[in-house]
Order: structure tokens, then sequence, then C-alpha cells
């Protein structure tokens, strides 16, 4: 399949994005949009992104409760809802506006309403800008398993204005940078020897890191839009990352871990394992481990909840004949995909993370 027939949504920066899509609703004419925010989006971003939009139609808002915890069919039920009594026809417009669970479910809800409404997503995180709202990945959560339930359907069009970011917390910053890191350790070494150093880091920084990443990543979702070959690669950290984020997210007695925190012990746990496996340099592991415990601080994992964790890994979307594949390491730049690890040396992985310096989350 080549790229003309898969194209990825085109991306755009700034102040320019804003002109794009009032140029898309003047030349597409919907017969109506409609906005979907969530309850943090709702307060800090609603009225700063209205008032760059030029239009005479109606824009109706849809307000989603915020969370990964709300990330499922039942909140779909609702937007799908509240777009039938609004009137909306397939002619109509979604605009995104938000973090991943916004960009994800709205994509979702969008490309299946009335068999689909074209949608745009306006990121307002790190991890939605550099991650979930590029390269038509959409779906929602079933009970504790991430994304188990979606669609790869390209926006057309994505608007990245980091201005939103100044409503992030220092945390919310950080989980986002947990992707950035991983676009450098499977496809840029330079970009990673760069990114390792970076302790604090203003907007202009991150204009241009948002852009490299966003460029790296599309790069590899227009070669393979539907991840069956080299799109995979972008699951390094994800097989044990996403499993960790599942039990955390929904075990009564455990803090809740962002996206990008859980990720951050998944690069580790996993480059632990291509030491293992794949030869990859010790020296390179440590900096890896070193750059992400300064960054994320470490998560006491108690060894008991390690065997929740891996039932967990066997609902991953990645695997195949009931095979947990696994992105590895060769070295930095060089990933190797569906790899098979053997479950002792997953456990061998948790013990080595527990080793670590770790200070609790």
């Amino acid at each position: 399949m080549n790229e003309a027939q898969h194209p990825v949504n085109p991306v755009f920066y700034g102040i320019e994005s804003y002109q794009k899509i009032n140029q898309y609703i003047q030349e597409k004419k919907p017969s109506s949009i409609f906005v979907l925010v969530d309850t943090n989006t709702q307060d800090h971003c609603l009225a700063s992104f209205l008032k760059y939009i030029s239009t005479d139609l109606p824009i109706e808002v849809i307000e989603i409760e915020a969370g990964e915890e709300n990330k499922h069919i039942e909140t779909c039920t609702g937007v799908w809802n509240a777009l039938s009594e609004l009137g909306a026809d397939r002619k109509s417009l979604m605009i995104n506006l938000g973090g991943g669970v916004v960009t994800d479910l709205g994509g979702f809800v969008a490309s299946t309403f009335k068999r689909g409404i074209p949608f745009i997503n306006v990121p307002t995180t790190l991890l939605s800008m550099v991650d979930a709202s590029v390269g038509g990945k959409t779906g929602v959560d079933l009970g504790n398993l991430k994304n188990q339930v979606g669609v790869i359907v390209q926006a057309e069009m994505v608007l990245i204005d980091s201005n939103y970011l100044q409503t992030l917390s220092p945390r919310e910053m950080r989980s986002g940078l947990a992707e950035i890191l991983k676009h450098g350790l499977i496809a840029d070494e330079t970009y990673w020897n760069r990114l390792k150093d970076l302790s604090s880091l203003d907007l202009s920084d991150l204009d241009v890191i948002i852009e490299h990443s966003v460029n790296l990543k599309s790069k590899i979702v227009k070669q393979d839009p539907y991840e069956r070959t080299i799109r995979k690669n972008l699951n390094f950290g994800h097989t044990l990352g996403h499993a960790i984020e599942s039990f955390y997210l929904t075990h009564p007695e455990k803090d809740k871990l962002l996206h990008g925190e859980a990720i951050a012990i998944g690069m580790i746990l996993e480059s632990f394992i291509s030491t293992e496996l794949l030869k990859f340099p010790s020296n390179k592991l440590q900096e890896i481990t070193t750059t992400i415990i300064k960054l994320f601080g470490g998560v006491a994992i108690d060894m008991k909840d390690i065997n929740e964790i891996n039932s967990l890994l066997k609902h991953d979307k990645k695997n195949s004949n009931g095979k947990v594949k696994f992105v590895l390491l060769e070295d930095i730049s060089c990933p190797k995909r569906d790899i098979e690890v053997p479950e002792d040396l997953i456990i061998k992985s948790f013990e080595f993370y527990s080793s670590l310096n770790l200070t609790n989350h």
C-alpha cells in the first residue's frame, strides 16, 4: 500500500494552524460544528481556541469527564446521544480539543457516528501533541485493558499550538516527555543524546522538539499506517508499560500512574530485557535508566503485584497466537520487533528495576 493511498493527517503549528482550520471550514462547508472537550479543556482551553475560529456556523460544545478512567464505551454512548440530540448529520465536523483521552475517544466517536464524520484533532497536552493525536489511532479501553476497541482513521488535520501547554502541571509535562524520549531511542540517537541532557525546557525548545517528534512518528506511520511492520517500533516500552498502567489504573489501593510515567518504567524494563536477549550495550542501559529516573523518579512496584501485571500482558494488542511480542533494542535507534520474551526474564527485569535507587512516586 503506497503513501498516496494512506496520507497521514497533515499537521499545522502555531497561529498558522488556525488559518488552516478556518480555510477548511470555508471550503468544506460542514453543516454544523461540534467541539469535544473534557472538564479540564472546557475550563482552560476552550475560550482561547474559539476566539481564533471565524465562522457563522453554529458551534456546539460537548463535554466529557477528564481522565483515563472515563475512556470507555459508556462515555462514547453519551457523546453519540448528544450528537444525535443536537442534530449532527454526516456533513457535521467534530473538533477534539484535549489530551489523548479526548483525541482517542473523539476520533473513535466521529469515525463511527453515522458510519463516519470528519474530525480534527487539537491536542492540548505534550503527550497528545507528540503521540496520541497523530497517526490515526482512535479507541477506548475495555475495562482495565488499554485501547482494546478502536479503528485507525486519519483526522482531517492536527493543529498543534504549544501555548496550551502553559495550562499543564509539571507532572503532565513530564508524562509527554516519555514518548519524546522513546522517539529518540527507536529512531534517532542524536535526538536521544540531545534529550537526555534537557533538565529544564522552555516553550521555544519545545516547539522544535515537538515538531521533530511528530515528523519522526509521521514518517513511520506513512510507511505502515496499519501497524503491520515498522509502525510496531513505536510500541517500545509499551508492552510492559501498558500492563503497568492498567494495573495501577484499576487497583483500588494504588495511586494512578499517568501514561508517560508507566511507559517510562516500561522503557527501563524493556531496555534491560534487550541487554539480556539482544546484547544491547549495558552502558546504554545505564544511560537510559539514569535519564528516566532523574526525570520521573521511581515507583516501588511490589514483587507480589508482578503476576497480576504479567497476566494483563496476554491481552496486549501486539500479541499473536497467544504469544506476547516485544519491541526491543539492539542499539539506540536499532529496534527489533516481534521478539518473544520468556516469563522468567520479565520477572528479572522487574527485579532489576526494583534494585535501582528509587524515590517513591
